[in-house]
């Protein structure tokens, strides 16, 4: 491989017989050696090893995002909280959309990456790095997402695109109304919205205006009317507008439904139907290329991006009836989607770790089935101890190399082994379908480490089983605390055990405990 192998061997791939790389045929050798020569100079063999070099890099590595394999992405996506369902392929493609990692591979048009570096973003959040793909795509989204999360650029930025696609707006055609509408559900909101577009509108020559309660309806209307490509406003208040006529939404395909769950909690279903129906297009898009063909023409669908801290039925009702086939990008710690894990604490002394083990094994759930280990020896103890009782066991941990770990996760796909023992890092990104039971065999250090090895499990809207032994020896300062807070939000039962431990009550009063003991005691 001329200039070496990549990420090493400078001189030339080992063996290579030279600084080139090229390899150098001894003479009288036999020909089936000149045969393995060939083949080991071949570019397919050659391609091999790059392909296995690049599966063993960190995404964050790999220079080109086409040559990311399916384990990065699955670990790109978990270390970013982003978890995605409903129909996700491209219109004109077919192919699968997948998010983006930096600015420059987003497909934003160079005027947007610009104003998107003089506003100082520079690096995009998870929600904004799954939607805006989706959006460029002409996709109806559905974000679960909490505030601060960065909602607000997913949405605008892709309505920005659509708005510079769209002949502009003349003298004649302002009186159709805006191109693009965002409802919030309260006027602090929208303005906070209004302020968000306005960074990147001002250089794009865009014009973005709010209407919210508080003003002269008359005079919304007269500003409305005289030209506005993006309206942000609130259900009521717009609604209203729309009744009273000074305002339509002839021109209108483009809708942002922010904080859904807010607005229906709020009362605004009715206003937010009503609008809806008002706009003049059809969100009945065929998922094809013909989705695509020429926005600007007479044919018009309307896109709609939906976004909620949750998603209760009276939203869904909605999504329902004005969304077509649309993706679903869930962002963060989304309880619910671990409802369908019944997670288990076993407090327990280290020496009995074992006998635990060996009784679930007996009476849980079937194979395949996953246990972690917070180390290597860890692995490669549990594992032989587990062959020698009789239940054939795969390993992989670091201490691996990438071929006998393949090996190893095909062999427990293929069900040649029950029983697959990993450490956190080799285990990030296995998707394997039917584990019906995890078990953390080690307390992990932290929160994030359970969370992932817990959703080995439960997978494709199946149930699951997460079991974990608690030794209380050797546990990370706040662990304890986390998992105790993340059962009770799941509604899964607290062990009295792990309620009651030093390290599971909040980090200020075990401070306050340590900083006052005599108080402690007499209270006592």
């Amino acid at each position: 491989y001329p200039g070496g192998y990549p990420g090493g061997y400078p001189g030339g791939y080992p063996g290579g017989g030279g600084p080139s790389g090229e390899m150098e045929i001894v003479a009288g050798a036999s020909s089936s050696l000149e045969e393995k020569l060939r083949m080991m100079n071949s570019k397919s063999h050659m391609d091999k090893k790059i392909a296995k070099y690049e599966n063993s890099k960190h995404y964050s590595e790999i220079e080109d995002i086409s040559r990311m394999t399916e384990r990065q992405w699955r670990i790109f996506r978990e270390d970013n909280e982003i978890a995605t369902k409903g129909n996700m392929r491209h219109p004109a493609t077919g192919e699968v959309i997948k998010p983006f990692r930096f600015w420059r591979e987003s497909g934003l048009p160079p005027e947007i990456l610009a104003a998107i570096r003089k506003a100082g973003y520079e690096k995009p959040s998870a929600i904004q790095m799954m939607a805006i793909p989706l959006g460029l795509a002409v996709k109806d989204v559905i974000g679960v997402a909490k505030t601060g999360s960065g909602k607000t650029c997913a949405f605008v930025l892709p309505m920005l695109v659509y708005v510079l696609r769209q002949p502009p707006i003349t003298r004649e055609t302002a009186p159709d109304g805006p191109l693009a509408l965002i409802m919030a559900p309260t006027r602090e909101l929208v303005q906070q919205i209004e302020d968000e577009a306005r960074k990147f509108c001002g250089e794009l020559k865009i014009r973005v205006y709010s209407i919210v309660g508080g003003m002269s309806i008359e005079e919304q209307g007269f500003i409305a009317n005289q030209g506005v490509e993006v309206m942000v406003a609130t259900p009521g208040r717009l609604n209203d507008a729309l009744d009273r006529r000074y305002l339509v939404l002839n021109q209108c395909n483009y809708v942002v439904l922010d904080e859904a769950d807010r607005m229906i909690d709020m009362g605004f279903e009715p206003q937010v139907n009503a609008v809806l129906a008002a706009m003049p297009t059809s969100n009945l898009k065929p998922d094809d290329e013909s989705a695509l063909i020429d926005l600007s023409g007479d044919t018009k669908y309307r896109q709609t991006y939906m976004f909620s801290a949750t998603m209760p039925p009276s939203v869904e009702r909605i999504a329902k009836n004005y969304l077509r086939q649309p993706a679903f990008v869930y962002v963060g710690d989304q309880s619910s989607s671990k409802a369908n894990i019944t997670q288990h604490v076993e407090m327990l002394k280290e020496n009995k770790k074992k006998d635990k083990l060996l009784e679930l094994l007996q009476n849980g759930p079937p194979p395949p089935i996953i246990i972690f280990c917070n180390g290597k020896r860890g692995c490669d103890v549990l594992s032989r101890s587990l062959d020698k009782m009789g239940y054939p066991t795969a390993v992989i941990h670091s201490g691996k190399d990438q071929a006998t770990r393949e090996l190893a996760i095909e062999g427990f796909k293929s069900g040649e082994f029950e029983i697959l023992v990993a450490t956190d890092i080799a285990g990030r990104g296995i998707d394997i379908q039917g584990v019906e039971h995890v078990i953390n065999y080690d307390m992990p250090k932290d929160i994030e480490s359970y969370t992932h090895r817990i959703g080995r499990t439960g997978r494709a809207g199946r149930k699951g089983v997460a079991t974990t032994f608690v030794t209380g020896e050797g546990i990370e300062e706040n662990v304890l605390y986390d998992l105790k807070v993340m059962l009770t939000s799941c509604k899964q039962p607290v062990p009295p055990e792990l309620d009651r431990h030093p390290a599971a009550i909040p980090k200020e009063q075990r401070e306050y405990r340590k900083a006052h003991p005599k108080i402690i005691e007499a209270k006592k």
